[in-house]
C-alpha cells in the first residue's frame, strides 16, 4: 500500500506541512477517483502491489515542503486557494538538420524572447459550475527555449508553471500553441504538483507552427475513458480533436496536416508519361480493392480518373505523425541508397560487357557475395556523381567495397546446395518465407473454380499414375483419407493472366500446382508438378505434368519446373499474402481508428503501437514499389499485371478467415480439437510456422481478452460504445466498401466479438507480417532458390530450343532465371525490406512502457504479456535444436526463427515488430 501511495503521490500529502483536515480534504478529493482505480481495481489481487513496482519507471514528482508552505496556506475547505503546478515538457531534437532548418531554429530562439513562444494551457476534467465550461488554468510559456536552443542532446526538457486553485480538479487535457516558425516533436508532458502525483501526457506528436495550423493542439492525459465515461470537462475537446483528424475531405493535403481520409488506388500509374504507364484504378465495382489514405492531389493531365504522381525523392503525403522518425528514415534512406548503387552498377556493367545480360554460370551468382560487382577504373567516380544524397556518399565511400558486395543469404550459408534438394523445396512450403499457401489435398485430381467457358476444362491433368509410385505403397484414396497429400495450388491465381504475362518481353509463366506427400519422418516431399497454360494455345502444351526425375534430362526439367513453382510462389507471396493481406487490408482499420476513436479511448491505446509507420510504408510502396514500372513490376513475372493479380485475390479475401486458427482450419492444415492447448490439432505436427505462430496467437488473445474485459464488463457496453462501433463500421463500410455487404464480416456485439477482431488485427500487423517479410533476403537473396521471375518456358522435344537445352542444360537453366540486372535489383530491394531499423519496437515492447496507460491494472497485465513473449522466444530456441523436428533442425537446415520475437537491427531473419513498418 505504501508503494501504491507513492505511485499515486499520496505520500506527498503525508509529508506536507499543510496537512490540516481542510487542506487534505480539498486536495485529496480531487484525486479520489484516480487513486481508487489504481489501488482497488477488481482482479488486481495480492499481485497488484508487487507488479505495480514495474510500472514506476519514471520519477514520481512531489510538491516540496517549501513550495507547499509558500503557495498553499492552510485555509478552510470552502474557500479555494491558488497554488502552482509545474509542467515538464520533453521535446525531441533532430540529429541532423538542413541549413534552412538551422536558420529557422535560430530565428525561433531569438523571437521566443519577444513573445513568439510556445504556450500551454491546462484543461480540467471538471466543468466550472458557473460558466458551464471546462475549468482552465492560466496560459503558461515554456521557459528557456532560447537558452536551450543549442543543446545537442536527443531530448531536451523545458518547464512551465501554472497557477490553479484547489477546486481545479485533475487536468485531463493540455493545449499547446506553437508561435515559432518551426514544428517541433513533443514527446511527453508531465504535470507535477497535484496531490495525486504526476499526471502524464504521452504526446509523441509533431506540433506545427500557428502560421500553418491556427488551432491549438490538444493532448489528453494517459487516463483511458470510454466515450460514455468521458469527464464533463473533456467531452467537447474529445469531439473537437476527432473532427480535426477527419478533415472535410476536400483539398490537397499539406505534409504538415494530420488528416486521415480514404481514396482509391488511382495513383499507381503515370499516364502523363505515356500510355504504357497507365494503370487501372483499384477500388470500386470494376476492380474491388481496399481503400488507401487520401492525399487530395489533382488529377493527371491525360486521365481525369488518375491522380497525379509525386515521384521520389519528393515526399508523398501521410498524416504528419505517421511519417518515419529520424532513425527509421536514416535506415530506409541508407537502404534506398544501396538500392541505387546496386541498380546502377549492373546497368553500367551490362553496357560495358555485351555478354553480361545473364549469368553464364552459378559462380557468377556466387561472386555477387564474394567479389561483388566490379567496375572498370573511373566508373565508380562517375557513379558517385550521379547519386542523390551527396552528404551520405562521402561517408559510404569508406566502405564502398561492402556496398558493392552482397551479404551471403542465409539459405546458402549453411549448405550451398540445399536449394537444389527436393526436401528443402518442400520444407520451405511450411518453414520458408511463404508458409501460408499449402493446403491439405481434399480431392484428387484437384479441380479449378474458374469458369470453363473462358478458361477451359476445370479438370486437372494430374492422374493417379503420376503419384502412385511416390506414396509409400498407399492407394491415392488411402493417402487422402490418412491426410498424407498436400497441395500448393496457384492454378486459378495465374491462369486468367497468363496470355497477357507471356506476351510481355522476357516474361514466361505457367499456372502451377504442386503435390506433396507427408513422409513417415514428418517431412514433405514433392511428387508431382502440374504446369498449365491457357487452353487456346497448342493443345499439347496447355497442361503438362512433371514428376521426380529418373535421369539427367528429367532432372533438369524437374529443376526448371520447381523454379516455375517458386516464381508463382514469389508472386503470390509478395502481391497477395504480404502486400494485400498485411499492408493494404490493414490500412482502412488504421484510418478509421484515427478518425473515429479518441486518443483517450482504451481500444485506441491498445492498437496504437500496432499501427505505427504502416501508412508511411504503404505510401512509399505506392510511390516506388507497386507503381507502374516500379520495383515489383520490374522484378516479378506478372510485370504490369502485378496489382491486377493482387486485386483478383481480394475477391476471395475474408477477414473472418485471417486469424491463425481459422486460416489453418480453412486450409485443412488443422482440425478443431478442444482437448489441445490452442483448441486445434495440426495435421502436419512439425509445421514450424503454425507451431510457433500458435504460441504467439494464444499469448496475444489472452492479453487482448484481459484488456477488453477490463473495460467492457458486459455485451451492452460494447454495443453502446459509439466510437468503437463507428470505428468498426467505417473500417468495413468505407475502408472495405467493395466487400461491405459480404455475409462473412464478424459482428461486433459482444466482448468476445471484440477480442476476436482485435486479436486478428494485432496478429496480422505483427507476427503474420514478420513471418512473411523478414526472410525475404535470407531466402530470396539467392535468386535460384526463389526466382521472382522466369524468362523461359520448359522446352518439349518438338521445340527448336530443346536441342540447346540438351546440349547445355545449365546455361539454359540460367537463361530462364532473372537477368543480372533484374536479379541484383531484386536483391537490393528485398535486402532493404528485410532490414530492421534501430528504433523498431518488438512484440511485448512499447514506447513509455510504464505510463502509456494511466490504468495500473492494464500496465501490470501488459508486463505479464511481455514476460509470456520472452517465454515463447525461449521455447522457439529450444525447438530449433530438437533433432526430432526435422523441418527446423538438421544438417544444413535453417532454424525457423521468423517468429522469434526479438531482433538486433539489420537483416537477421527473425524479430516480430509490433506493426507493419517496412
Amino acid at each position: 500500500m505504501a508503494l501504491a501511495k507513492e505511485f499515486m503521490g499520496g505520500s506527498v500529502i503525508d509529508r506536507s506541512s499543510f496537512v490540516s483536515s481542510s487542506s487534505r480534504v480539498f486536495l485529496n478529493h480531487s484525486c479520489q477517483q484516480r487513486r481508487s482505480q489504481f489501488l482497488f481495481s477488481p482482479g488486481l489481487g495480492n499481485r497488484g502491489v508487487v507488479h505495480l513496482r514495474k510500472a514506476v519507471r519514471s520519477p514520481v514528482a512531489a510538491i516540496s515542503e517549501d513550495l507547499v508552505k509558500k503557495e498553499i496556506p492552510s485555509v478552510a475547505a470552502e474557500k479555494p486557494v491558488k497554488f502552482k503546478v509545474r509542467a515538464v515538457v520533453t521535446v525531441r531534437n533532430k540529429n541532423k538538420e538542413a541549413l534552412k532548418e538551422q536558420l529557422v531554429k535560430h530565428l525561433d530562439a531569438f523571437t521566443d524572447k519577444i513573445g513568439r513562444n510556445v504556450v500551454l494551457e491546462l484543461v480540467s476534467s471538471e466543468i466550472d459550475q458557473k460558466t458551464k465550461a471546462p475549468k482552465k488554468s492560466n496560459e503558461a510559456v515554456l521557459k528557456d527555449w532560447s537558452k536551450k536552443s543549442n543543446v545537442k542532446a536527443e531530448k531536451v526538457n523545458y518547464t512551465a508553471e501554472f497557477v490553479v486553485d484547489s477546486n481545479f480538479g485533475i487536468p485531463g487535457a493540455i493545449t499547446v500553441t506553437n508561435k515559432h516558425q518551426k514544428e517541433f516533436f513533443l514527446e511527453a508532458i508531465t504535470i507535477e504538483g497535484f496531490a495525486c502525483g504526476p499526471v502524464h501526457f504521452p504526446c509523441n506528436s509533431w506540433v506545427q507552427s500557428k502560421k500553418d495550423h491556427t488551432g491549438k493542439r490538444i493532448f489528453f492525459s494517459n487516463k483511458p475513458y470510454l466515450p460514455s465515461e468521458t469527464p464533463p470537462g473533456l467531452k467537447a475537446l474529445r469531439e473537437k480533436d476527432l473532427k480535426n483528424l477527419r478533415g472535410d475531405g476536400k483539398g490537397v493535403r499539406k505534409l504538415s496536416d494530420r488528416i486521415y481520409d480514404y481514396d482509391l488506388y488511382n495513383d499507381l500509374g503515370n499516364p502523363d508519361k505515356g500510355v504504357e504507364l497507365s494503370r487501372p484504378a483499384l477500388g470500386g465495382p470494376t476492380i474491388p480493392y481496399p481503400r488507401r489514405c487520401r492525399t487530395g492531389r489533382v488529377p493527371s493531365d491525360t486521365d481525369i480518373n488518375a491522380e497525379s504522381r509525386v515521384e521520389k525523392p519528393l515526399p508523398i503525403y501521410v498524416p504528419r505523425d505517421e511519417q518515419f522518425e529520424e532513425s527509421k528514415q536514416d535506415t530506409f534512406s541508407y537502404g534506398r541508397l544501396k538500392a541505387v548503387l546496386h541498380n546502377l552498377i549492373p546497368s553500367l556493367k551490362a553496357s560495358i560487357s555485351a555478354d553480361n545480360h545473364e549469368f553464364s554460370s552459378f559462380s557468377d551468382i556466387d561472386n555477387l557475395y564474394s567479389e561483388g560487382v566490379l567496375l572498370k577504373l573511373g566508373f565508380q567516380d562517375e557513379l558517385i556523381k550521379k547519386l542523390p544524397l551527396q552528404k551520405m556518399v562521402s561517408k559510404i565511400q569508406e566502405n564502398s567495397q561492402g556496398l558493392l558486395r552482397y551479404d551471403t543469404p542465409k539459405i546458402v550459408s549453411k549448405d550451398k546446395f540445399a536449394w537444389l534438394r527436393d526436401d528443402e523445396f518442400a520444407r520451405q512450403a511450411i518453414a520458408g518465407i511463404n508458409p501460408v499457401n499449402i493446403e491439405k489435398l481434399e480431392v484428387f485430381p484437384p479441380v479449378s473454380k474458374l469458369d470453363p467457358e473462358y478458361y477451359g476444362p476445370q479438370e486437372s491433368a494430374l492422374k493417379e499414375e503420376h503419384i502412385i509410385g511416390h506414396i509409400n505403397g498407399m492407394s491415392v484414396q488411402q493417402a487422402l483419407d490418412e491426410s498424407k497429400l498436400f497441395i500448393v495450388d496457384y492454378h486459378d491465381a495465374y491462369l486468367p493472366f497468363l496470355d497477357k504475362i507471356n506476351a510481355l518481353d522476357g516474361r514466361k509463366a505457367y499456372a502451377t500446382r504442386t503435390i506433396f506427400f507427408l513422409t513417415p519422418l514428418g517431412t514433405l516431399k514433392p511428387i508431382a508438378i502440374e504446369l498449365s497454360l491457357p487452353p487456346n494455345g497448342p493443345s499439347s502444351r496447355s497442361k503438362r505434368v512433371v514428376t521426380p526425375p529418373v535421369d539427367a534430362t528429367s532432372n533438369w526439367i524437374w529443376q526448371l519446373a520447381k523454379a516455375h513453382v517458386c516464381s508463382n510462389d514469389a508472386g503470390v507471396h509478395q502481391l497477395v499474402n504480404h502486400w494485400l493481406r498485411t499492408h493494404a487490408c490493414m490500412e482502412p482499420f488504421i484510418l478509421a481508428a484515427h478518425r473515429q476513436m479518441s486518443a483517450m479511448h482504451p481500444i485506441f491505446k491498445l492498437l496504437d503501437p500496432h499501427m505505427r509507420y504502416t501508412l508511411e510504408i504503404n505510401a512509399l510502396a505506392r510511390q516506388s514499389l507497386i507503381n507502374a514500372d516500379g520495383v515489383i513490376e520490374s522484378c516479378f513475372t506478372p510485370g504490369r499485371y502485378c496489382m491486377e493479380i493482387s486485386a483478383a485475390a481480394y475477391k476471395n479475401w475474408r477477414f473472418d478467415m485471417e486469424s491463425l486458427p481459422a486460416d489453418l482450419i480453412r486450409r485443412g492444415m488443422a482440425v478443431p480439437d478442444p482437448t489441445q492447448p490452442h483448441g486445434l490439432s495440426l495435421i502436419v505436427e512439425d509445421y514450424p510456422y503454425a507451431n510457433d505462430g500458435l504460441l504467439i496467437w494464444s499469448a496475444m488473445e489472452k492479453w487482448v481478452r484481459t484488456y477488453v474485459n477490463r473495460y467492457y464488463p458486459n455485451s451492452s457496453s460494447v454495443s453502446k460504445d459509439t466510437e468503437l462501433q463507428n470505428w468498426y463500421s467505417e473500417s468495413v463500410n468505407v475502408g472495405h466498401a467493395d466487400v461491405r455487404h459480404a455475409s462473412w464480416w464478424p459482428k461486433l456485439d459482444t466482448a468476445d466479438d471484440l477480442v476476436s477482431i482485435l486479436t486478428t488485427i494485432i496478429w496480422l500487423s505483427s507476427a503474420q507480417h514478420a513471418a512473411l517479410n523478414f526472410g525475404q533476403y535470407p531466402y530470396g537473396g539467392y535468386v535460384p532458390n526463389r526466382p521472382p521471375l522466369m524468362r523461359r518456358l520448359i522446352p518439349e522435344e518438338s521445340d527448336p530450343e530443346y536441342v540447346n537445352f540438351v546440349a547445355d542444360p545449365q546455361r539454359y537453366y540460367l537463361s530462364a532465371l532473372p537477368s543480372v540486372l533484374q536479379a541484383t535489383k531484386f536483391m537490393a530491394v528485398v535486402d532493404t525490406l528485410s532490414t530492421h531499423s534501430p528504433d523498431e519496437e518488438y512484440l511485448g515492447e512499447r514506447q513509455q512502457q510504464s505510463i502509456w496507460s494511466g490504468d495500473a491494472e492494464v500496465v501490470d497485465a501488459f508486463y505479464g504479456f511481455a514476460a509470456e513473449v520472452r517465454r515463447i522466444e525461449k521455447e522457439i530456441e529450444r525447438r530449433n535444436v530438437d533433432p526430432s523436428l526435422r523441418n527446423r533442425c538438421g544438417a544444413g537446415v535453417l532454424p525457423y526463427e521468423l517468429l522469434a520475437p526479438s531482433s538486433e537491427p539489420g537483416v537477421t531473419c527473425r524479430g516480430v515488430p509490433n506493426s507493419v513498418s517496412i
